[in-house]
């Protein structure tokens, strides 16, 4: 039986002359352990995959990756079928008009699928991906004999390449100053392609600081990294926009599968986290890439992709300065097992139609110019899978979604972590703080917490502290701001931010003798881990809503270790009292429809940047919500991470999804959004790793849901996400319980569909039924006199306070 060399293609033209051998890519692999070559083709002595018998060579060439495999030159249409180590059919896949096919996910029992046409969510609920390992063969069982591949090897995030790849890849840049590239350079200048460890090529623009002013190099050097367009050469994202002003050289990399890089997309998968590991060490060995190390820079997409690759530990990493994240993906598209229709709904639109061929504009200027590579690397777009609709099928937790959980990833993160997000923020939700106690071997945390939206971690909120655990990781020099950047930079984020008048912090090490850098390492690594911003937007009494705090807390670790639980029980009269009421009672509230699709924009719209959003928080229709209030509290009352609601709930239909929320009830009438959670009920497994405390977490594994019976109460916990607010004395603490809806910006929910039915859902309190509320509280905090502006708290709305009377139950 005779098998044809196995090649590996270095660029994605459909039916292109493979750039590289088998062989060859066998050489550049290398074991993590010892000297023993990893290779994608299987040694001699192992026993031939039974699928080879009676075939020929295939004419097609496959380039395995990290969890993932794709086909060139295969004829059009043709039925590519991957068999297993055994010999055993594990999918067959339909090639496109380009001769490319795309193997990522396994259907759990073989089956012919065309993820690019239609989702089965049977299929994707039930699968996973493919799984690394040897032997591996695609055969085009068509033909006759059947045309097969050499056996191969699928690769792990593991599989580490040898070093020697990264060494011969040379990176050109261009310079960046206050008033854009120097006037003898072109942006282009800047463009490259990195080479990853399976052949993928990936887009990137380095820009240098201005020589000017920062000298000629070696500079401290930053890395961002997504799939939106870092690499565009004729625009910065924010994160190196800053860095590179302030002295660094930036470089911005395109993900798999988008902007002008190979590949095929996928979001936050084990093979973008491989690039990621790649990409930094190519970048640490350019000769302008000081002490031969880089950071990572970026909030939002290109902060989360910062955790991903520190937890693949790339040697030459220094440090990681995430901002505006999540923690776990399919959490925050199910928050509770509930499908977000909002925010994340849009963002997974966009990124398919970034991700489709041509779906950036930017790539257009580079295809005119020239750029065969991005070209190329536009055909292979017809593989991209539609992740909305592909996650929208995955109504209960998959096991494979456990490689993109960034809880389970970031233990592993060993090297400085500053990260800093918003309790109440907009896009990416508050979920990222539960995982902040899982930066286990990171040997400094910094932590920077507020109330706020999305994009207030590049504010001069907080902004100043990013800056300045670069300088003393990255750069490694005392943190020094010149005088002429607080000048220029300070109006200029002023005008960003909607504001007048923002300023950095001062230099903290002021004090200290110029170079004194380890009289500054050490006064900054004895400070706490945790600083908790407090009513960020009012800080500024001349200007409601600017990104400026009022005051400030810090803690050894989130949540505080001094905090106590605070519990308060549902009571007769709409009350919250300090014990449970010794006989039972009932209240009942009406579905609201409409609620899943309201925001507290409304017909106002959203305007990220806009320092006074027009918020339209509405009231729920009255009985369809249940409300509880403390008596005006004696004492103020901080809030210092998360909690949950333990409600006797029951429904006259067979679905019943809940919303909690917190708000504060000022003495002066004024009600102020806290915080809120979510729970599809039914999911009663609890994930006592990840649970602590303060928190309870669920695992949301279908085989952990029990479908709800009509009429048949149950005891549930609604999870509350973390939130640090101080409730001054006087206020009344007020929790609203209610369908999901109204009480987010950009969050939607899908409600269950009870078709003209309108339900009531019951919760009882009280005797065997003590339906309460578990809050996370510290004391010692020196809150400032005064209430905030109504409106002020950024991310919070705020509007006149309404009582509510509860619904009893009928006798």
């Amino acid at each position: 039986m005779a098998i044809a060399p196995f090649s590996v293609t270095a660029c994605d033209s459909a039916g292109g002359s493979p750039a590289d051998t088998a062989d060859a890519l066998g050489d550049a692999i290398a074991a993590d352990v010892g000297d023993a070559a990893l290779d994608t083709n299987v040694a001699d002595t192992r026993t031939p995959n039974p699928a080879l018998e009676g075939t020929e060579p295939a004419t097609f060439t496959v380039r395995p990756g990290v969890e993932t495999i794709t086909v060139f030159g295969a004829p059009a249409g043709a039925r590519l079928t991957l068999y297993g180590a055994g010999g055993e059919r594990l999918v067959t896949m339909v090639a496109d008009t380009f001769g490319q096919c795309h193997f990522a996910y396994l259907p759990a029992t073989y089956q012919e699928l065309d993820f690019t046409e239609t989702i089965d969510s049977e299929v994707i609920a039930r699968g996973g991906v493919v799984p690394p390992g040897d032997g591996y063969v695609i055969r085009e069982d068509d033909e006759v004999p059947p045309l097969a591949s050499p056996e191969f090897r699928v690769l792990r995030v593991e599989d580490h390449p040898d070093p020697s790849i990264y060494e011969g890849q040379p990176l050109q840049g261009v310079h960046y100053g206050l008033f854009g590239i120097s006037p003898d350079e072109v942006p282009y200048d800047g463009f490259n392609y990195i080479e990853t460890r399976d052949g993928v090529l990936l887009s990137a623009m380095v820009r240098f600081p201005d020589p000017a002013i920062w000298g000629d190099g070696p500079w401290p050097t930053v890395v961002e990294y997504s799939g939106y367009a870092p690499s565009n050469p004729d625009d910065l994202d924010a994160g190196s926009l800053i860095a590179t002003l302030l002295g660094y050289a930036s470089v911005g990399v395109n993900m798999r599968g988008s902007g002008c890089s190979g590949g095929v997309f996928d979001i936050f998968s084990p093979a973008q986290q491989a690039d990621g590991y790649d990409v930094i060490e190519v970048v640490a060995r350019q000769p302008w890439a000081l002490h031969g190390e880089v950071g990572m820079v970026g909030i939002s997409y290109p902060g989360i992709s910062q955790l991903y690759v520190a937890a693949t530990r790339p040697p030459h990493l220094a440090a990681i300065t995430p901002v505006s994240v999540l923690a776990d993906p399919w959490q925050l598209l199910w928050p509770g097992g509930i499908y977000n229709n909002g925010f994340t709904r849009q963002w997974l639109d966009e990124r398919d139609r970034e991700a489709a061929p041509n779906g950036q504009s930017w790539t257009d200027g580079r295809i005119a110019a020239g750029d065969a590579e991005c070209l190329a690397h536009q055909q292979l777009r017809n593989q991209n899978i539609p992740f909305e609709a592909f996650f929208k099928a995955l109504d209960f937790y998959p096991p494979a979604a456990a490689a993109r959980s960034l809880p389970l990833l970031v233990p592993a993160i060993d090297i400085p972590v500053y990260l800093s997000g918003g309790f109440q923020d907009e896009q990416t939700g508050p979920h990222f703080a539960e995982m902040l106690g899982d930066f286990t071997s990171a040997p400094i945390k910094r932590f920077t917490l507020y109330n706020g939206r999305h994009v207030d971690g590049f504010s001069p909120l907080a902004v100043t502290r990013w800056w300045e655990f670069l300088e003393l990781y990255v750069a490694k020099r005392l943190p020094r701001m010149p005088d002429f950047v607080r000048e220029l930079a300070g109006p200029e984020l002023s005008k960003t931010y909607d504001s007048d008048n923002l300023t950095f912090e001062p230099d903290r090490f002021a004090d200290l003798a110029d170079g004194d850098y380890a009289g500054a390492l050490a006064r900054y690594e004895a400070e706490p881990d945790v600083r908790v911003l407090f009513e960020n937007g009012a800080g500024d009494p001349e200007q409601a809503a600017a990104p400026a705090a009022r005051f400030e807390a810090s803690y050894s670790a989130w949540p505080p270790p001094q905090a106590t639980t605070r519990v308060f029980y549902l009571a007769p009269d709409g009350a919250l009292a300090d014990e449970a009421p010794a006989d039972e009672q009932r209240e009942r509230f009406l579905f609201d429809p409409a609620a899943g699709a309201t925001t507290f924009f409304g017909d106002n719209g959203y305007h990220q940047m806009q320092r006074l959003w027009a918020m339209d928080w509405t009231q729920f229709p009255a009985e369809h919500a249940l409300s509880y209030l403390t008596p005006p509290l004696a004492e103020d009352l901080v809030l210092a991470g998360p909690g949950w609601a333990e409600l006797w709930v029951s429904s006259d239909a067979d679905a019943l999804n809940l919303q909690v929320t917190l708000t504060e009830v000022r003495s002066d009438g004024v009600e102020y959004h806290v915080q809120s959670g979510w729970l599809r009920v039914g999911h009663g497994g609890v994930d006592a790793e990840a649970s602590g405390e303060h928190d309870v977490a669920y695992t949301f594994d279908e085989a952990d849901f029990t479908p709800l019976t009509a009429g048949t109460f149950v005891a549930t916990r609604v999870p509350i996400n973390s939130v640090g607010h101080a409730f001054r004395a006087g206020s009344r603490l007020r929790v609203v319980i209610a369908t999901p809806g109204r009480d987010r910006g950009l969050w939607e929910f899908i409600n269950p569909d009870y078709g003209d039915a309108v339900p009531w859902q019951h919760v009882a309190f009280g005797g065997e039924r003590p339906s309460n509320l578990h809050l996370t509280v510290v004391d010692g905090v020196d809150v400032a006199p005064g209430y905030p502006p109504c409106p002020g708290l950024r991310g919070q709305p705020c509007r006149d306070y309404v009582a509510t009377p509860n619904s009893p139950e009928p006798d």
